[in-house]
């Protein structure tokens, strides 16, 4: 599959939500795509299914990330298609039940389920993307840099703290890389549509989104996955070449409110 022109990223969770979005964006610019999955083998060809209808092309790579052993299998599968790696997209997590419990009552296999997904994974990872890079390479982290800082959902202590950790490895990395002419990135969501919000009970996804439609996000909605894929693109882009160890808000503006006063005295 390899051409000299080409452009070839891997996305972990690519086959749903804003993984999904990401791997299309990327492939209406072009971009091969390798798209793993953990379980769900269906969802990933349909992925596949709509990048071959952009024009682009791609393949399927399966792991636990989890496992680092796995995580460098998929990788020896990504060096064997395309023989180099121009884009790498760490944004594969555990489903919500694996890892949603307050700090007084989480296991230590929840625990583990957070970190090891986000922290350990993405070390592991990224020292397997760059060893494919050459100059113009970028990583890029889907994060939640809200849930980083706060500490009011509870049962997000896990992955709130996994993805601290994860955002301070992101600045590590793009100092190792940068005179490689290499980029590393986060982006984070606000509440996305067709994503872990989607998790959750009826009831909690109505409370999220009339919060959100009134005012939280300035403009109005929640985001959908195509809204992050358009962000992960801009980056990608050759026009992104002096953005490097940052965190990229891609919310609507709802990280600009102020959480003590009411939105509707915010905004007017």
């Amino acid at each position: 599959m390899t051409g000299s022109s080409s452009k070839y990223a891997l996305i972990t969770g690519g086959s749903r939500g804003i993984g999904r979005g990401i791997a299309l964006a990327l492939a209406e610019t072009g971009v091969k795509v390798a798209i793993h999955y953990f379980q769900n083998e269906a969802a990933a060809n349909e992925t596949l299914a709509e990048v071959r209808k952009s024009g682009s092309d791609g393949i399927l790579v399966q792991a636990d990330v989890l496992h680092p052993e796995q995580i460098t299998a998929m990788f020896k599968k990504v060096r064997s298609e395309f023989g180099k790696l121009d884009i790498f997209i760490s944004n594969a997590r555990p489903e919500a039940s694996e890892f949603f419990v307050g700090p007084m009552d989480i296991t230590l296999k929840q625990w583990d389920a957070a970190v090891d997904s986000q922290a350990k994974a993405f070390l592991v990872a990224t020292r397997e993307a760059l060893a494919l890079m050459g100059a113009g390479g970028r990583v890029i982290a889907i994060t939640y840099a809200q849930g980083s800082r706060t500490g009011g959902v509870q049962p997000w202590v896990a992955m709130g703290s996994a993805k601290a950790a994860l955002e301070s490895m992101v600045r590590y990395f793009a100092v190792t890389v940068a005179r490689r002419g290499i980029t590393v990135n986060a982006i984070s969501p606000g509440w996305t549509e067709d994503s872990v919000l989607n998790s959750f009970p009826d009831a909690v996804q109505a409370l999220i989104r009339n919060w959100h439609e009134r005012g939280w996000t300035p403009m109005g909605r929640l985001g959908t996955p195509a809204d992050i894929g358009n962000v992960t693109a801009l980056l990608c882009s050759g026009k992104a070449d002096w953005i490097t160890g940052q965190v990229i808000y891609a919310d609507g503006g709802a990280s600009l409110m102020n959480p003590e006063v009411p939105p509707e005295i915010q905004i007017g």
